[in-house]
């Protein structure tokens, strides 16, 4: 019997391969019976251990799906196994073919072959091939590999065409039900043409019915899952599809669906069902890339900017789901003053997060095969991140990188996003000056804890915003942050009466509460502890006139 091995490398603990189960599991459908195993690893995993656990399993093949951030990791692995094994056979796919892999198979000679595109079809055929050990030229759909004479074959890109008759990846023995969350996909394909995607152009769309999908995820249901992740690629491309969607959701009051929409398509059909959801139901990620219609126009987005910022304030006006942002930069147009602009934007309307990444030009992209065309540079190893535009220059890039630290230490952060938020949108610049203090300070690449973000906000509050500085100390007594840091050093507990002088901002007082002010020059402010739990969040505050 072949004996397969499944390397299955992730980013971290929490992920798993979407595309193991779903291959494993089209082996019901096939006569031939191989013996499977898994070797699960992550990017801090030990290279050598991953080597043994494979090496001790002894297979006939390692199959693996390779993207971006996991790439140089797994060819460590591969061409160590490779040495140790050299009659293995080694079979890749996942986003990195999904260009030209001529090269790469002649860099990296221990791969043996590798599937473009939608492989549970192929994969098996491909098995099918070379254990029958035909000597003829292989044209299984997307299979990439070079002969033995050195001569490159290129058998175009896989694609299921029907994609509802797949075994469903539920039903694999390796199926992990033990991570915090199920990915789940639905469809097969994308009606964007969006430049620098994979799925850009990936015609026609393939969907999985209603009823479907309600048993999928009743199953997910059953096993305890409470987070589900949707994998299709723009949730909303199918309005109908969509209401039907958010009312099956509705059904699961216990779990939370993320998923990915375009806000300048949404329908107010659409509004009004997901307006009705119960709240933590649904998480969106609402795809919005730049504010800019020269820059949407040039990388392939359909939906105008206006329609995208209205059905964005739309759903950020619903306090029944989380709403987040995201913007590219280094798309070609993208200058960073219009970044800094579309931030203050996202913020203004109220975006739960904002997510700043910056441009990967993908394999298979429309965007990387013309970059050069395009003005833009980019690196040529993974992650292919873009170093320089025509319109944003590398120093101007990497601002916006820093940019994007910032916002994730603070605006994406629970405890500093309401004063941050405030700030962001009440100060022109202030965007723009808190990441140039990180830079000057030479600190976005530190890890920082909860108290060092508070500081680094404090001292630079305090220097260039200091009217801000007793609001700033307010939240971080608020947060329940060290009482014994400077933030809070002015503050002293009191035997001040709690009455009608007082004005209650928030919180309710009691007789029990330990009681502490600071001062400014107007007013008081007065904090209520509880007396049982040393230095916590304060359960009330008011103010009194001095």
């Amino acid at each position: 019997m072949i004996k397969i091995t499944w390397l299955d490398i992730n980013s971290s603990y929490s992920h798993s391969s979407a595309a193991f189960p779903f291959i494993q599991a089209q082996q019901k459908t096939h006569e031939e019976v191989y013996n499977w195993n898994v070797v699960k690893a992550t990017l801090k995993s030990d290279i050598r251990d991953v080597v043994w656990q494979i090496t001790e399993q002894k297979p006939d093949v390692i199959a693996y799906t390779s993207w971006l951030f996991t790439c140089d990791f797994l060819h460590q692995i591969l061409s160590r196994v490779k040495v140790l094994l050299p009659d293995l056979i080694i079979l890749g796919g996942g986003p990195e073919y999904l260009g030209d892999n001529h090269t790469f198979l002649k860099q990296h000679t221990y791969v043996d072959y590798l599937v473009r595109g939608e492989g549970e079809e192929s994969f098996y055929q491909l098995l099918s091939y070379i254990f029958s050990k035909n000597q003829e030229e292989c044209h299984i759909q997307g299979v990439c590999y070079s002969t033995p004479k050195g001569q490159y074959i290129d058998n175009g890109i896989a694609k299921i065409e029907k994609f509802v008759d797949l075994v469903l990846p539920e039903k694999s023995e390796f199926f992990n039900w033990d991570k915090p969350f199920v990915q789940l996909e639905t469809t097969r394909g994308c009606f964007n043409s969006c430049a620098f995607c994979v799925s850009g152009n990936d015609k026609p769309l393939r969907f999985q019915s209603i009823e479907l999908v309600s048993q999928r995820i009743e199953t997910i249901h059953r096993q305890g899952i409470k987070e589900v992740r949707m994998l299709d690629r723009t949730f909303n491309s199918n309005p109908k599809r969509a209401i039907d969607m958010l009312l099956l959701f509705s059904q699961y009051t216990d779990m939370n669906f993320h998923l990915e929409l375009h806000p300048a398509l949404l329908t107010p059909e659409i509004n009004s069902v997901i307006a009705t959801l119960p709240k933590g139901v649904l998480h969106i990620e609402a795809g919005i890339q730049s504010l800019d219609d020269k820059v949407l126009e040039a990388s392939g987005r359909k939906g105008e900017k206006k329609k995208a910022l209205e059905g964005l304030s739309y759903l950020c006006s619903l306090d029944n789901v989380e709403t987040h942002a995201d913007l590219i930069a280094g798309l070609p147009y993208y200058t960073l003053s219009q970044i800094y602009k579309d931030v203050y934007t996202l913020a203004d309307i109220g975006a739960g997060e904002i997510q700043l990444e910056s441009l990967k030009l993908l394999p298979g992209t429309e965007m990387r095969n013309n970059a050069t065309e395009l003005g833009i540079r980019y690196s040529p190893l993974s992650p292919y991140e873009v170093l320089e535009t025509n319109w944003t220059n590398a120093i101007e890039l990497n601002e916006a990188m820093v940019l994007s630290r910032v916002l994730d230490i603070y605006y994406n952060h629970s405890v500093w996003h309401s004063f941050f938020e405030g700030m962001l949108t009440t100060k022109s610049d202030f965007s723009k000056e808190i990441t140039q203090y990180f830079i000057a300070k030479d600190c976005y690449n530190q890890p920082l804890s909860q108290e060092k973000q508070g500081m680094l906000m404090f001292d630079f509050i305090q220097d260039k915003y200091p009217n801000s500085l007793v609001d700033f100390k307010v939240e971080w007594i608020k947060r329940g942050l060290s009482i014994n840091k400077i933030p809070s050093k002015d503050l002293h507990t009191t035997s001040i009466k709690i009455d009608e002088s007082i004005e209650v901002i928030w919180g309710t007082y009691n007789t029990n509460m330990r009681l502490y002010y600071f001062a400014d020059v107007n007013n008081l402010h007065i904090f209520g502890f509880d007396r049982t739990i040393k230095h916590t969040e304060p359960m009330f505050y008011g103010m009194k006139k001095k």
